[in-house]
């Protein structure tokens, strides 16, 4: 029983988080909508008095964005709601998208003081409490900046490119994101699924930066449409680039041109950004056979898998080749996933994928694998078993092993090094390049990562900016 003691909130010791109603998993393995219902005000009040406003504050530094957590939390467990979502923006853009996708678990919640004995402050599920409870009174809230007379163009309106235009634009800068697709919202609207984050919602965030007065040109494929000196010519004095990591990473093994095949970029746009699951109201197909394989073990694996199965899949597999602990996934994918009736197929690795006379897939070869000493990533090192190859019989298969950043940036901006692997070399605090001027983060430096950790590199960078336009104009 919690209860006010002299006007302070007495603190909730219970060892256990709040629980959040969710959708019974074999309704919501055939709907593609939302599958965690969100927290009522009485569940937030009840969960926000866990928290114990701890004097180290380990949950912000823990943030990549440094959300000022113990304040909004406290302003919920007193039941100011309005005042709660106030504080989480004044650091970040994007709250209602955080509090869906974000690996809490090893960030701000992984270092909370109350998850030494018992489960973390379910710091989560209370920040999109807060974002959805305000959305749902207000929509979004418009901020008047002093304008100044200079021009940013950011490349790409994902994660990273939409909170460094949005801070920028908050700084009083004239700015434009220039997308590549129809739709703005990169990652947000293609990549990841309606089940996981509505696409209704990501809009409304969206639009929260264009009422900052951020312009958003789509239909532009910067390195094609327009080059970057291009972009100078017309006055852009800063560029930051956080054009994402859409180039899917393929096996190398025979078969994977066969019809059936998908990389998870494809198979997941196709669904989420073109709305394939609403087929044949809309457009776009996608064929899914009665069983399906995915390769690989980290969220957009999950992701691909219980899309396939919302698409009407009897059986569907993850091959993953190391064990489910090294699995990069949320637990909560992982958790979600089982819940929904995939099938986990841990220490296994394709080796080809078979086909029918007419080019259509047919079965996968695997071979078992066991683990050996760690690898440079730290985790144990999958050694194949002789002998061990085996069938699966599928009709569709999703490789999921990564993505790099598109090489149409590099190869059209004369002096703007990159790594090997295509990922552009940026500075870690601020995001600049090779280019003065130009700056860049999220997915486009560091190969494919987290929303969160995408939004950081994108305030890095507007900070970088802003102290470069003062020096430099």
């Amino acid at each position: 029983m919690n209860a006010d003691w002299g006007g302070l909130v007495m603190p909730n010791m219970s060892p256990k988080k709040v629980e959040m109603p969710e959708q019974d998993p074999n309704v919501r393995n055939k709907n593609f909508r939302e599958v965690a219902l969100g927290y009522t005000e009485e569940m937030a009040v009840e969960e926000a008095k866990r928290c114990l406003n701890c004097k180290a504050r380990p949950c912000v530094a823990g943030c990549p964005v440094n959300v000022k957590i113990p304040e909004f939390i406290t302003l919920i467990a007193e039941g100011r709601f309005e005042e709660a979502y106030l504080k989480i923006k004044e650091t970040n853009n994007l709250p209602a998208i955080c509090g869906r996708v974000c690996p809490q678990e090893t960030q701000c919640e992984r270092v909370c003081v109350r998850g030494k004995k018992g489960e973390p402050v379910a710091i989560g599920r209370l920040e999109r409490f807060a974002a959805d409870w305000y959305m749902a009174r207000h929509g979004s809230e418009t901020l008047d900046a002093q304008k100044k007379n200079k021009k940013v163009a950011v490349i790409g309106s994902g994660p990273a490119g939409l909170t460094c235009a949005a801070d920028l634009a908050k700084m009083g800068y004239s700015v434009t994101i220039f997308e590549a697709f129809h739709t703005p919202g990169g990652v947000l609207m293609y990549g990841i699924p309606e089940f996981r984050l509505p696409k209704d919602l990501v809009q409304r965030e969206i639009d929260t930066v264009r009422k900052l007065g951020v312009e958003i040109k789509t239909n532009m494929v910067v390195g094609k449409s327009i080059t970057i000196d291009e972009l100078k010519e017309e006055g852009y004095e800063a560029i930051f680039i956080g054009s994402g990591a859409g180039l899917p990473n393929f096996m190398g093994i025979p078969g994977e041109n066969l019809n059936g095949v998908y990389s998870a970029n494809e198979f997941l746009t196709r669904i989420n950004l073109m709305k394939a699951y609403l087929y044949p109201e809309v457009d776009t197909p996608v064929k899914v056979g009665r069983n399906v394989a995915v390769v690989g073990g980290g969220n957009v694996a999950m992701d691909a898998a219980r899309s396939a199965k919302r698409l009407g899949a009897e059986n569907v597999y993850i091959v993953y080749r190391r064990s489910e602990a090294e699995m990069p996934a949320r637990l909560e994918e992982i958790h979600h996933a089982r819940e929904e009736g995939i099938i986990f197929k841990t220490l296994a690795n394709p080796v080809r994928i078979l086909g029918t006379d007419d080019g259509w897939v047919k079965g996968m070869e695997c071979i078992e694998m066991e683990l050996g000493e760690p690898d440079a990533s730290g985790r144990r090192r999958p050694v194949p078993k002789k002998g061990s190859e085996h069938v699966i019989d599928v009709q569709t298969v999703i490789i999921a092993i990564g993505q790099s950043p598109n090489p149409l940036i590099k190869a059209t901006t004369a002096g703007l090094e990159t790594h090997k692997w295509g990922g552009i070399i940026a500075d870690e605090e601020t995001g600049a390049t090779s280019i003065p001027g130009v700056y860049a983060g999220g997915d486009a430096v560091t190969g494919a990562a987290t929303v969160i950790l995408a939004m950081g590199a994108g305030k890095k960078a507007a900070i970088a900016i802003d102290e470069y336009l003062r020096e430099n104009t």
